[in-house]
């Protein structure tokens, strides 16, 4: 018995990538472009008619973005795996749209080879994520080091950033808390802030710029 092939919509703005996506489908493969549209307002209207197995959006996108698209997919009643593709590798992005529902990541420019294995990922696996995507997920749940900082100084950071208070950080690394303070206050020198609230934003952006070089 011949299986019907996988319905595929694709979302995106860049009108001279559709000739591109419809070359990806002009072979015989297992998978059906149902259509390519420009915004998720032009493919609202006919979503429950194509009733796609797998939507893949671009994020920025005019109108609605891609990311406020996903909850929108997610209430249908028939819910399609949601691939999200954007030039930007761009750790924020990514932590944002699997937040919200999405099942796997693609960065820009595309072949068709790599189109075509995260969407067969995301058939068996329910889940589509490139090395390079991968690997800024993984660097988010292992302890935040910064160069500029000894190891003591990365230690009170890691617990700082989690909400430990100075007396739990001491508690913690078996110091007193004058010792915490004393290290704290070395941070916020090389960090150039005068308060908590400043090293922690600080300390967030650093983080990111971190991760998005990695």
């Amino acid at each position: 018995m011949k299986n019907d092939p996988l319905k595929i919509s694709i979302i995106d703005n860049d009108e001279k990538l559709h000739p591109l996506y419809r070359f990806y489908f002009s072979d015989i493969t297992p998978y059906q472009l149902e259509g390519i549209y420009h915004s998720v307002h032009d493919f609202m209207p006919h979503m429950e008619k194509a009733s796609p197995d797998i939507v893949v959006s671009e994020v920025n996108l005019t109108g609605i973005s891609g990311i406020d698209g996903i909850s929108y997919y997610r209430k249908q009643k028939k819910m399609p795996k949601i691939l999200m593709m954007s030039h930007k590798c761009d750790f924020e992005i990514i932590k944002e749209i699997f937040k919200r529902g999405a099942n796997g990541f693609l960065t820009k420019p595309l072949t068709k080879t790599r189109f075509f294995s995260a969407v067969e990922e995301l058939h068996q696996h329910g889940v589509a994520l490139e090395h390079d995507v991968a690997k800024k997920i993984i660097n988010s749940f292992q302890m935040k080091t910064f160069d500029s900082f000894s190891k003591k100084e990365n230690q009170i950071i890691e617990l700082l950033t989690q909400g430990y208070t100075y007396k739990m950080i001491a508690d913690r690394l078996c110091v007193t808390p004058s010792a915490v303070n004393f290290h704290i206050q070395n941070i916020y020198v090389k960090l150039n802030v005068n308060s908590k609230t400043e090293a922690l934003k600080k300390l967030q952006e650093m983080e990111t710029q971190q991760l998005n070089a990695a």
